[in-house]
């Protein structure tokens, strides 16, 4: 309100004072509203039917272009007085924002220039011609509230970068001020409001345009004595007669505005300036009002995030207790389940190690105990598998291992494995495939187990005498990508359409199939579906209560070359076999270690830590050692400080013996780290002896 006020009031007042900045050239006012031109200025607006005109773009309300690309303000309210009285018809040119030179004018053939100061300083310069003023209003001086003006103190000042003149005039009258140059009004009006400058001394007409915006309520305006704005035209010279523009040419141009302004009476540009100003007041914006209102707006905004995040935390709170009881539901299930596939096992272990106790001697039962013991091992290695899997796979840390593979190859071992246990159970059991690139880019392992859990299940879920058939063809995309598709079809029980919905969901097992004795975990669909689509396919499954299941896996891959053949037998390989060193700091661990290391022809010593490794490798002579089994955790030194003191280790052999992680660990992190600190390759415990002994052979 203060504001609106202090505007009308500064707008009366000077209307009242308007005739004491307006034009001077009342004494040559005619009463007829002809001019007394003479026949040279006649000739030259008969010749000139268009006048082109620089026009000042950014002086708001004085000089600016309008919404449409137009000249306006009060400015054109004049100049259009001034065509009627002339008969010159005036084409309207935008200057640029930046620094208007003589070149860049004279460059781009102008006629006249809007805008320009009336002062000593341009009638003196050489290149131009200056009419008398058509607007003539003060400078005024814009500060901070409380900001004492002083002409002889040192103050920065924000200029445009074109007002040129303004600054050939500020530095014969105020030497002391230090000016800086910015590329609008605005940006002078900012940088006073932050501090970066002083002052700004600007016409009062844009000034009181700008001081309206609430932005800018720390600001004042300061009248300063003896900084008049008087406007005039100016027509560019060519002294050197380059553009065809003659210096009297300018000069009848210039004659021909003066007699114009000098018939516009003061009532007449009042009146303009009245219109000019009215028209073009400062329009409020969204951020002029937020700006106004700022503290209110912020206020709101926080007791409306409150209000978001309190209901968020409401929601949440509600889906986490359904979600936490049905969560709850699944993990008691499974953990259930767990126990029951954990403890039947072992309880199997616990029984045969017992028999064995009792048949020492009895070399044929002895084989069978064996075997068996060796099955139930396997089983309790696939359940912690599949649970680890699960946990990479939640975290999105499962990597695939990708390189060419042999579909034909996959597809006969996964039905080797199983075929045995579908005849056992008395199962047609039917293989089919058709592969067009039997050779592509893959993870060997991860589609076997994908593989090898569908087909267990199948035949798991089939009652005796039943049928399970497994297929395998190929599509091409037209990316010439290579879609393979497996299928899994079985003549079981089926599922329940309730089931269906939420099998491939962690934890989910059917209750009836838990019932009659087909427990599991409840891992392996979640596993098998997440590692699909980590392959770029996916795993689907069609089923009906009573008529069986068909469960679709695809993948998609890259086509691959058909792999060379070794030319090494793994006999070969063998006859060389090096000295090893384990690191092993369990006793019964190590002791096992030994024993199937020397079965296999293996000479080998062990130490039961890291700092141990490193000292029997560096007292032994070089070349003893050709390989270092290193468990990673140990005490005094783990495996992964050992293996990088043994490769900083002034021998020739310290950098080229092959030391391969043993480890309970199988996080791709601990890989990584164990090939960081300088190991070769990676076992994981338990010790999956074929495995191992192919490491060592090929090592």
């Amino acid at each position: 309100m203060c504001r609106r006020l202090r505007f009308f009031s500064a707008f009366i007042t000077l209307f009242l004072l308007m005739s004491c900045f307006v034009a001077p050239q009342v004494s040559a006012y005619n009463e007829n509203n002809s001019l007394s031109l003479t026949q040279e200025e006649k000739n030259y607006i008969e010749s000139h039917k268009s006048v082109k005109v620089g026009y000042v773009r950014d002086r708001i309300p004085v000089s600016f272009l309008n919404d449409n690309g137009e000249a306006d303000g009060i400015s054109r309210h004049i100049f259009d007085r001034v065509s009627e009285l002339s008969g010159l018809n005036f084409e309207y040119v935008a200057l640029p924002m930046g620094d208007v030179t003589y070149d860049y004018l004279l460059g781009h053939n102008f006629d006249l220039i809007t805008s320009v100061e009336y002062n000593e300083q341009n009638k003196k310069a050489k290149g131009i011609l200056i009419s008398e003023p058509y607007l003539s209003n003060r400078k005024v001086v814009v500060a901070k509230h409380g900001f004492e003006f002083n002409y002889n103190s040192k103050f920065s000042v924000a200029v445009c970068i074109g007002s040129q003149t303004l600054k050939k005039v500020l530095a014969e009258r105020f030497p002391n001020f230090e000016l800086k140059d910015y590329n609008t009004i605005p940006e002078c009006f900012d940088a006073v409001n932050v501090g970066e400058a002083d002052l700004v001394i600007q016409n009062q007409f844009v000034v009181e345009y700008w001081l309206s915006k609430p932005k800018y309520e720390a600001l004042k305006a300061i009248p300063v004595i003896g900084l008049d704005d008087k406007l005039c035209f100016s027509a560019v010279v060519d002294y050197n007669d380059k553009s065809g523009v003659s210096q009297n040419e300018g000069q009848v141009a210039i004659n021909i505005l003066n007699k114009a302004i000098a018939k516009i009476t003061d009532d007449e540009t009042v009146n303009y300036t009245i219109q000019g100003v009215m028209d073009n007041q400062y329009n409020y914006e969204l951020s002029d009002f937020i700006y106004r209102y700022r503290y209110s707006v912020i206020l709101f905004v926080v007791a409306f995030i409150v209000i978001l995040l309190l209901a968020i935390i409401l929601i949440r709170q509600h889906l986490r207790i359904s979600e936490s009881r049905a969560e709850a539901k699944a993990k008691g299930q499974f953990l259930s389940a767990m126990s029951h596939e954990i403890r039947t096992p072992l309880n199997g272990l616990m029984g045969l190690n017992y028999l064995m106790s009792q048949k020492l001697n009895d070399k044929e039962k002895m084989s069978e105990y064996l075997k068996q013991s060796s099955v139930i091992s396997k089983y309790l290695l696939s359940l912690i598998n599949d649970i680890l899997d699960s946990s990479k796979l939640q975290e999105k840390k499962m990597e695939l291992n990708i390189k060419p593979i042999d579909l034909n190859l996959i597809t006969e071992t996964v039905s080797s494995i199983e075929r045995n246990n579908m005849y056992e159970k008395k199962l047609n059991y039917n293989v089919i495939s058709d592969f067009k690139y039997p050779y592509v880019m893959g993870d060997e392992i991860r589609i076997q187990q994908v593989l090898l859990n569908l087909l267990d299940n199948a035949r798991k879920f089939t009652p005796k005498g039943g049928k399970v058939e497994f297929s395998a063809k190929q599509e091409i995309t037209k990316e010439k990508k290579v879609v393979t598709i497996f299928k899994v079809s079985d003549t079981g029980k089926g599922m329940s359409e309730e089931f269906q919905k939420e099998m491939f969901n962690v934890f989910s097992q059917e209750l009836e199939t838990v019932s009659r004795g087909n427990q599991g975990t409840g891992l392996g669909l979640s596993i098998c579906l997440k590692l699909a689509r980590l392959m770029g396919g996916d795993l689907t499954c069609v089923s009906q209560k009573g008529k069986g299941s068909t469960f679709t896996f695809t993948f998609v891959s890259e086509p691959a070359e058909m792999p060379e053949a070794a030319e090494e037998t793994e006999e070969k390989a063998k006859k060389s076999q090096p000295r090893v060193l384990v690191a092993e700091d369990n006793e019964i661990n190590g002791e096992i270690i030994l024993e199937m290391l020397k079965y296999e022809g293996f000479q080998a010593d062990i130490v039961e830590n890291g700092k141990k490794a490193v000292k029997a490798f560096s007292d032994s002579e070089c070349g003893t050692y050709g390989i270092i089994l290193m468990d990673l955790l140990m005490p005094e030194m783990d495996g992964f400080e050992a293996s990088k003191a043994i490769r900083a280790l002034d021998r020739e052999d310290a950098k080229t013996v092959r030391i391969i992680a043993c480890t309970a660990n199988s996080f791709a992190e601990e890989r990584d780290k164990a090939m960081a600190c300088g190991m070769n390759d990676f076992v994981t415990k338990p010790i999956d002896v074929k495995v191992l002994i192919k490491k060592l052979h090929y090592s």
